[in-house]
């Protein structure tokens, strides 16, 4: 008997996105559930269309989203895929599941899988944006999200994790305005993280690895000061401008205007909690 798979997709205003992700994975999730923040557009019902299982729920942050998904719903698959609304397989990759997933060894709990990053329609390719493995797929019961306020990840309870060899693409088709807004959100959130000493040591992989660099060498250097380095490393020694004009734009936003506000958040709750 074939291996069943739960999709977990959480919302809140999706419907630009939504069609496409779950077109993707039709075929291959025998049980797609949704879990919305509230949303006031079209969400609720193009995930009815796609006859997934529509929940709302509170949120407070997505770690505890996801977790209290896998804590509170019955969910039939033997393992469970995790997406976000604006992400979608590959067709490579969903032939690649429904056939390797038999055959996976009983001490496999976590499949990795290799994200591209689109912006406006673009594929960053470089600047350490590819490749980036990150756990998704995982057996029931196998995993759960770390409990941090930003840059979360899924962390292996048992088992080892394995690599599959095609990708999945984040393409967010809501526009640069609202992903301006979103990371000025972002911002505060990773500010406050590292505020509290979210250090998050229990995630392994690719992740971890970068996560402890960012606190051993990143954060050891002055504010701001940082930023520019930083940049000028993504941009220049790991080939950010061969992504072209676009390119260039998403590394300047994500990889300087981003880590700017980052470092203005942390600065100002630095000198707010002194006085």
């Amino acid at each position: 008997m074939k291996p069943s798979i739960s999709l977990i997709i959480l919302t809140y205003n999706e419907e630009a996105n939504l069609p496409k992700c779950l077109k993707s994975v039709e075929g291959l999730a025998a049980e797609i559930v949704i879990v919305d923040s509230g949303s006031t557009d079209k969400t609720k019902e193009i995930a009815e269309k796609f006859g997934a299982k529509f929940i709302v729920h509170e949120f407070k942050n997505q770690a505890d989203q996801f977790n209290w998904a896998l804590a509170n719903i019955e969910l039939k698959g033997d393992w469970i895929l995790r997406l976000d609304a604006d992400e979608e397989l590959l067709p490579e990759l969903k032939e690649e599941i429904r056939a390797k997933l038999p055959d996976v060894s009983e001490d496999v709990c976590g499949l990795y899988l290799n994200r591209r990053n689109y912006f406006k329609g673009a594929w960053i390719k470089h600047g350490g944006y590819y490749p980036i493995w990150i756990l998704r797929l995982f057996r029931k019961g196998a995993a759960k999200s770390e409990e941090r306020e930003m840059d979360e990840h899924l962390v292996l309870l048992r088992g080892r994790a394995e690599k599959l060899a095609n990708d999945f693409i984040d393409n967010n088709l809501k526009g640069l305005e609202e992903w301006k807004a979103k990371h000025r959100k972002y911002a505060m959130r990773e500010a406050r993280a590292y505020l509290a000493h979210e250090d998050g040591k229990e995630v392994g992989g690719q992740a971890g690895a970068k996560r402890k660099m960012k606190l051993a060498v990143y954060y050891r250097v002055p504010p701001f000061l940082r930023v520019i380095l930083y940049f000028l490393y993504r941009y220049f020694i790991l080939l950010g401008f061969l992504d072209g004009w676009r390119g260039t734009q998403f590394h300047l936003l994500q990889g300087f205007w981003y880590r700017w506000l980052i470092d203005f958040n942390i600065v100002k709750l630095q000198h707010a909690a002194k006085s």
